[in-house]
Protein backbone atom coordinates (compact mmCIF):
# COMPACT_ATOMS: atom_id res chain seq x y z
CA UNK A 1 0.00 0.00 0.00
CA UNK A 2 1.39 3.03 -0.71
CA UNK A 3 1.58 5.75 2.06
CA UNK A 4 2.67 9.25 2.56
CA UNK A 5 4.32 10.75 5.49
CA UNK A 6 2.63 14.43 6.10
CA UNK A 7 5.79 17.02 6.89
CA UNK A 8 6.49 17.38 10.39
CA UNK A 9 5.04 20.67 12.26
CA UNK A 10 6.27 22.98 15.05
CA UNK A 11 5.86 25.12 17.65
CA UNK A 12 6.60 29.11 17.35
CA UNK A 13 8.94 28.61 20.14
CA UNK A 14 11.18 26.09 17.63
CA UNK A 15 11.50 28.58 14.86
CA UNK A 16 13.72 31.41 13.73
CA UNK A 17 12.38 34.73 14.43
CA UNK A 18 11.76 35.48 11.27
CA UNK A 19 9.12 33.05 10.42
CA UNK A 20 7.39 33.58 13.73
CA UNK A 21 3.86 34.87 14.06
CA UNK A 22 2.24 36.87 16.53
CA UNK A 23 -0.38 35.28 18.13
CA UNK A 24 0.26 32.46 15.94
CA UNK A 25 1.15 28.88 18.57
CA UNK A 26 1.45 26.02 16.24
CA UNK A 27 1.12 24.37 13.02
CA UNK A 28 4.05 26.04 11.72
CA UNK A 29 6.26 24.05 8.87
CA UNK A 30 9.76 23.59 8.99
CA UNK A 31 11.99 26.55 7.77
CA UNK A 32 14.00 24.43 5.58
CA UNK A 33 11.34 21.90 3.74
CA UNK A 34 11.80 20.33 0.32
CA UNK A 35 9.73 21.46 -2.55
CA UNK A 36 7.50 18.56 -1.88
CA UNK A 37 6.89 18.89 1.10
CA UNK A 38 5.31 22.42 0.55
CA UNK A 39 3.50 20.54 -1.91
CA UNK A 40 2.23 17.93 0.51
CA UNK A 41 1.85 20.64 3.20
CA UNK A 42 -1.17 22.72 1.52
CA UNK A 43 -3.35 18.81 2.06
CA UNK A 44 -1.95 18.78 5.34
CA UNK A 45 -3.09 21.28 8.28
CA UNK A 46 -0.62 24.06 9.19
CA UNK A 47 -1.41 27.80 9.58
CA UNK A 48 -0.52 28.12 5.92
CA UNK A 49 -2.92 25.43 4.14
CA UNK A 50 -5.88 28.16 4.31
CA UNK A 51 -3.63 30.75 3.69
CA UNK A 52 -2.27 28.86 0.34
CA UNK A 53 -6.53 27.80 -1.08
CA UNK A 54 -7.96 31.21 -0.49
CA UNK A 55 -5.81 32.50 -3.25
CA UNK A 56 -5.60 29.20 -5.17
CA UNK A 57 -9.58 28.86 -5.29
CA UNK A 58 -10.17 32.31 -5.96
CA UNK A 59 -8.54 31.97 -9.40
CA UNK A 60 -10.93 29.74 -10.77
CA UNK A 61 -13.71 32.16 -10.42
CA UNK A 62 -11.37 34.62 -12.27
CA UNK A 63 -10.85 32.27 -14.80
CA UNK A 64 -14.50 32.25 -15.29
CA UNK A 65 -15.52 35.64 -14.77
CA UNK A 66 -12.76 36.55 -17.71
CA UNK A 67 -14.49 34.12 -19.96
CA UNK A 68 -17.82 35.40 -19.44
CA UNK A 69 -17.16 38.42 -20.37
CA UNK A 70 -18.59 39.78 -24.04
CA UNK A 71 -15.76 41.87 -25.79
CA UNK A 72 -16.78 43.67 -28.67
CA UNK A 73 -15.73 42.71 -32.02
CA UNK A 74 -14.97 45.80 -33.89
CA UNK A 75 -11.22 47.79 -33.30
CA UNK A 76 -12.52 50.99 -31.21
CA UNK A 77 -14.72 48.39 -29.25
CA UNK A 78 -11.62 46.02 -28.55
CA UNK A 79 -9.50 49.41 -27.71
CA UNK A 80 -11.66 50.71 -25.28
CA UNK A 81 -11.58 47.22 -23.23
CA UNK A 82 -8.15 46.82 -23.41
CA UNK A 83 -7.89 48.07 -20.05
CA UNK A 84 -10.13 45.87 -18.42
CA UNK A 85 -8.02 42.83 -19.65
CA UNK A 86 -5.21 44.44 -17.97
CA UNK A 87 -6.89 44.40 -15.24
CA UNK A 88 -8.69 41.12 -14.78
CA UNK A 89 -6.01 39.21 -16.08
CA UNK A 90 -2.64 40.63 -15.38
CA UNK A 91 -4.20 42.83 -11.36
CA UNK A 92 -6.16 39.80 -10.56
CA UNK A 93 -5.20 37.02 -12.34
CA UNK A 94 -1.18 36.50 -11.87
CA UNK A 95 -1.83 38.75 -8.85
CA UNK A 96 -3.60 35.65 -6.90
CA UNK A 97 -1.70 32.90 -8.47
CA UNK A 98 1.69 34.52 -7.64
CA UNK A 99 0.67 34.39 -4.19
CA UNK A 100 -0.61 30.84 -4.30
CA UNK A 101 2.72 30.12 -4.94
CA UNK A 102 4.42 32.14 -2.37
CA UNK A 103 2.13 30.70 0.38
CA UNK A 104 2.78 27.58 -0.39
CA UNK A 105 6.78 27.70 -1.27
CA UNK A 106 7.71 30.27 1.70
CA UNK A 107 9.78 27.58 4.24
CA UNK A 108 12.51 26.18 1.68
CA UNK A 109 14.75 28.27 2.99
CA UNK A 110 15.30 31.42 5.31
CA UNK A 111 16.27 33.05 2.18
CA UNK A 112 13.65 31.77 0.39
CA UNK A 113 11.44 33.24 3.02
CA UNK A 114 12.56 36.97 2.31
CA UNK A 115 13.33 36.19 -1.13
CA UNK A 116 9.17 35.27 -1.69
CA UNK A 117 8.28 38.35 0.96
CA UNK A 118 10.35 40.58 -1.45
CA UNK A 119 8.43 39.29 -4.12
CA UNK A 120 4.98 39.22 -2.95
CA UNK A 121 5.33 43.16 -2.18
CA UNK A 122 6.15 43.41 -5.97
CA UNK A 123 3.14 41.41 -6.58
CA UNK A 124 1.15 43.27 -4.22
CA UNK A 125 2.39 46.87 -6.07
CA UNK A 126 1.19 44.97 -9.31
CA UNK A 127 -2.68 45.64 -8.38
CA UNK A 128 -1.99 49.04 -7.55
CA UNK A 129 -0.68 50.33 -11.07
CA UNK A 130 -3.64 47.65 -12.82
CA UNK A 131 -6.16 49.42 -10.55
CA UNK A 132 -4.64 53.03 -11.51
CA UNK A 133 -4.66 52.02 -15.44
CA UNK A 134 -8.42 50.92 -15.02
CA UNK A 135 -9.31 53.40 -12.30
CA UNK A 136 -8.33 56.21 -14.87
CA UNK A 137 -9.93 54.93 -17.88
CA UNK A 138 -13.45 53.97 -16.53
CA UNK A 139 -13.92 55.61 -13.11
CA UNK A 140 -12.59 58.93 -13.30
CA UNK A 141 -15.18 61.57 -12.90
CA UNK A 142 -16.20 63.08 -15.85
CA UNK A 143 -15.19 66.71 -15.20
CA UNK A 144 -11.74 65.45 -14.10
CA UNK A 145 -11.22 63.98 -17.37
CA UNK A 146 -8.70 64.85 -19.62
CA UNK A 147 -7.12 67.40 -16.70
CA UNK A 148 -4.01 67.52 -15.47
CA UNK A 149 -4.65 65.58 -12.35
CA UNK A 150 -5.81 62.59 -15.30
CA UNK A 151 -3.10 62.96 -17.54
CA UNK A 152 -1.11 62.49 -14.88
CA UNK A 153 -2.70 59.87 -12.59
CA UNK A 154 -1.18 56.23 -13.73
CA UNK A 155 2.80 57.47 -14.00
CA UNK A 156 2.40 59.29 -10.65
CA UNK A 157 0.85 55.76 -9.57
CA UNK A 158 3.43 54.10 -10.81
CA UNK A 159 6.43 56.01 -9.22
CA UNK A 160 4.53 54.94 -6.02
CA UNK A 161 5.00 51.44 -6.84
CA UNK A 162 8.59 52.02 -6.60
CA UNK A 163 8.58 53.93 -3.41
CA UNK A 164 6.39 51.22 -1.97
CA UNK A 165 7.69 48.34 -3.32
CA UNK A 166 11.34 50.04 -1.86
CA UNK A 167 9.42 50.35 1.22
CA UNK A 168 7.85 47.10 1.51
CA UNK A 169 11.95 45.33 0.78
CA UNK A 170 13.57 47.12 3.13
CA UNK A 171 11.18 46.81 5.87
CA UNK A 172 12.41 43.00 6.47
CA UNK A 173 15.70 43.93 7.31
CA UNK A 174 15.57 45.72 10.78
CA UNK A 175 12.68 43.27 11.22
CA UNK A 176 14.18 41.39 14.38
CA UNK A 177 15.72 44.55 15.84
CA UNK A 178 12.70 46.63 15.64
CA UNK A 179 9.34 44.46 14.41
CA UNK A 180 7.21 47.42 15.02
CA UNK A 181 8.78 50.63 13.09
CA UNK A 182 8.96 47.25 10.12
CA UNK A 183 5.26 46.47 10.64
CA UNK A 184 4.17 50.54 9.87
CA UNK A 185 6.61 50.47 6.71
CA UNK A 186 4.66 47.42 5.36
CA UNK A 187 1.16 48.90 6.56
CA UNK A 188 2.63 52.42 4.85
CA UNK A 189 3.36 50.55 1.39
CA UNK A 190 0.08 48.53 1.56
CA UNK A 191 -2.03 51.36 2.20
CA UNK A 192 -0.45 54.19 0.45
CA UNK A 193 -0.95 53.07 -2.90
CA UNK A 194 -4.67 52.34 -2.50
CA UNK A 195 -5.69 55.51 -0.97
CA UNK A 196 -3.82 57.13 -4.34
CA UNK A 197 -5.51 54.85 -7.14
CA UNK A 198 -8.97 55.56 -4.60
CA UNK A 199 -8.84 59.18 -5.18
CA UNK A 200 -11.23 59.38 -8.12
CA UNK A 201 -13.42 56.73 -6.27
CA UNK A 202 -13.58 58.94 -3.18
CA UNK A 203 -14.24 62.07 -4.74
CA UNK A 204 -17.00 60.67 -6.79
CA UNK A 205 -18.73 59.08 -3.39
CA UNK A 206 -18.17 62.17 -0.90
CA UNK A 207 -17.70 65.24 -2.70
CA UNK A 208 -19.22 65.24 -6.66
CA UNK A 209 -22.88 66.24 -6.94
CA UNK A 210 -24.75 67.86 -10.29
CA UNK A 211 -23.36 67.67 -13.41
CA UNK A 212 -20.07 66.13 -14.47
CA UNK A 213 -20.00 63.76 -11.49
CA UNK A 214 -21.02 60.53 -13.04
CA UNK A 215 -23.40 59.43 -10.65
CA UNK A 216 -25.23 56.06 -11.13
CA UNK A 217 -25.94 53.10 -9.78
CA UNK A 218 -22.22 51.75 -9.58
CA UNK A 219 -22.03 53.90 -6.57
CA UNK A 220 -23.31 51.43 -3.98
CA UNK A 221 -20.68 48.06 -5.41
CA UNK A 222 -18.11 50.62 -5.47
CA UNK A 223 -19.37 51.15 -1.85
CA UNK A 224 -19.42 47.54 -0.93
CA UNK A 225 -15.37 47.01 -2.38
CA UNK A 226 -14.61 49.45 -0.50
CA UNK A 227 -16.20 48.10 2.87
CA UNK A 228 -14.00 44.66 2.20
CA UNK A 229 -10.71 46.73 1.49
CA UNK A 230 -11.14 48.63 4.46
CA UNK A 231 -11.95 45.14 6.48
CA UNK A 232 -8.86 43.66 4.62
CA UNK A 233 -6.61 46.85 5.47
CA UNK A 234 -7.80 46.95 9.26
CA UNK A 235 -6.61 42.88 9.80
CA UNK A 236 -3.38 43.04 7.90
CA UNK A 237 -2.68 45.18 10.51
CA UNK A 238 -4.30 44.15 13.30
CA UNK A 239 -3.38 40.57 13.85
CA UNK A 240 -6.77 40.25 15.20
CA UNK A 241 -8.59 38.04 16.57
CA UNK A 242 -5.50 35.82 17.33
CA UNK A 243 -3.69 38.25 18.96
CA UNK A 244 -6.59 38.61 21.37
CA UNK A 245 -6.45 34.18 22.13
CA UNK A 246 -3.01 33.25 20.82
CA UNK A 247 -3.19 29.28 20.06
CA UNK A 248 -6.91 29.41 19.18
CA UNK A 249 -6.77 30.42 15.48
CA UNK A 250 -3.51 28.90 14.84
CA UNK A 251 -4.83 26.49 11.48
CA UNK A 252 -8.55 28.24 10.78
CA UNK A 253 -9.56 31.41 11.26
CA UNK A 254 -6.28 34.09 11.97
CA UNK A 255 -6.10 37.41 10.66
CA UNK A 256 -4.36 36.55 7.10
CA UNK A 257 -6.73 34.36 6.30
CA UNK A 258 -9.33 36.49 6.77
CA UNK A 259 -7.58 38.97 5.31
CA UNK A 260 -7.26 37.18 2.31
CA UNK A 261 -11.11 36.62 2.46
CA UNK A 262 -11.84 40.55 2.25
CA UNK A 263 -9.78 40.55 -0.27
CA UNK A 264 -11.07 38.45 -2.71
CA UNK A 265 -14.69 39.51 -2.07
CA UNK A 266 -13.81 42.88 -2.26
CA UNK A 267 -12.19 42.27 -5.58
CA UNK A 268 -15.48 40.73 -6.68
CA UNK A 269 -17.43 44.03 -6.28
CA UNK A 270 -14.56 45.95 -7.52
CA UNK A 271 -14.85 43.86 -10.85
CA UNK A 272 -18.35 44.38 -11.12
CA UNK A 273 -18.40 48.27 -10.18
CA UNK A 274 -15.56 48.54 -13.29
CA UNK A 275 -17.89 46.50 -15.43
CA UNK A 276 -20.98 48.81 -14.52
CA UNK A 277 -18.91 52.07 -14.71
CA UNK A 278 -17.49 51.07 -18.22
CA UNK A 279 -20.95 49.65 -19.93
CA UNK A 280 -22.84 52.83 -18.65
CA UNK A 281 -20.13 55.58 -19.70
CA UNK A 282 -19.39 53.95 -22.52
CA UNK A 283 -20.67 56.21 -25.34
CA UNK A 284 -19.20 59.43 -23.21
CA UNK A 285 -16.05 58.03 -22.49
CA UNK A 286 -15.71 57.14 -26.06
CA UNK A 287 -16.25 60.45 -27.81
CA UNK A 288 -14.65 62.78 -24.61
CA UNK A 289 -11.31 60.56 -24.42
CA UNK A 290 -8.78 59.21 -26.84
CA UNK A 291 -8.17 55.68 -27.53
CA UNK A 292 -6.31 53.58 -25.46
CA UNK A 293 -2.64 53.39 -26.44
CA UNK A 294 0.30 50.41 -26.11
CA UNK A 295 2.30 52.62 -24.20
CA UNK A 296 -0.53 53.85 -21.79
CA UNK A 297 -2.02 50.42 -20.97
CA UNK A 298 0.13 47.15 -21.28
CA UNK A 299 3.35 49.34 -21.66
CA UNK A 300 3.01 51.05 -19.02
CA UNK A 301 2.18 48.39 -16.27
CA UNK A 302 5.45 46.48 -18.37
CA UNK A 303 7.24 49.02 -16.92
CA UNK A 304 5.80 49.18 -13.64
CA UNK A 305 6.37 45.32 -13.05
CA UNK A 306 10.54 45.25 -14.55
CA UNK A 307 11.31 48.29 -12.14
CA UNK A 308 9.96 46.60 -9.50
CA UNK A 309 11.75 43.49 -10.22
CA UNK A 310 15.29 45.40 -10.58
CA UNK A 311 14.20 47.12 -6.90
CA UNK A 312 13.27 43.21 -5.96
CA UNK A 313 16.54 41.93 -7.76
CA UNK A 314 18.83 45.23 -5.32
CA UNK A 315 17.38 43.83 -2.09
CA UNK A 316 17.96 40.06 -2.79
CA UNK A 317 21.43 40.78 -3.77
CA UNK A 318 21.57 42.61 -0.63
CA UNK A 319 20.38 39.78 1.31
CA UNK A 320 22.60 37.21 -0.10
CA UNK A 321 26.12 39.52 -0.01
CA UNK A 322 25.98 42.08 2.43
CA UNK A 323 27.68 40.54 5.66
CA UNK A 324 25.48 42.91 7.47
CA UNK A 325 22.32 41.19 6.79
CA UNK A 326 24.11 37.83 8.48
CA UNK A 327 22.01 38.47 11.39
CA UNK A 328 19.04 38.30 9.68
CA UNK A 329 19.75 34.77 8.36
CA UNK A 330 20.66 32.67 11.45
CA UNK A 331 19.36 30.17 13.57
CA UNK A 332 17.69 28.32 10.26
CA UNK A 333 16.68 24.71 11.59
CA UNK A 334 14.01 25.13 14.19
CA UNK A 335 14.57 24.35 18.44
CA UNK A 336 13.81 21.00 19.21
CA UNK A 337 13.01 19.39 15.55
CA UNK A 338 13.59 16.33 16.62
CA UNK A 339 10.27 16.64 19.32
CA UNK A 340 6.81 15.92 17.19
CA UNK A 341 4.39 18.22 17.71
CA UNK A 342 1.84 15.68 18.42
Amino acid sequence: MLTVKLPQLFYIHQMPHVFREDGIISGYRHPRSSALDCILSTFQLTNETVNIWTHFLPTWYVTEFFLSIKYPTNCRGKKFKLKLFIYIYIYIYIYIKTNTHTHTHTHTHTHTQYICLFNSGTIHRVPNICCAITYGAYVMPDRWINSTLHQYFVPVAVFNTFVCTGLSCYSRFPELEHPKFSKILRTVAFVYPFLFDNIPLFYRLLFCCGEGCAHNDTSFIHCQHLLFAFLACFLFASHLPERLAPGRFDYIGHSHQLFHICAVVGTHFQMEAILADMASRHSWLSRNTPAPSFQGTLGTAAFAVLGNLLIISIFTGTLLWSPNSNSILQNTFPEGSGQKKQ
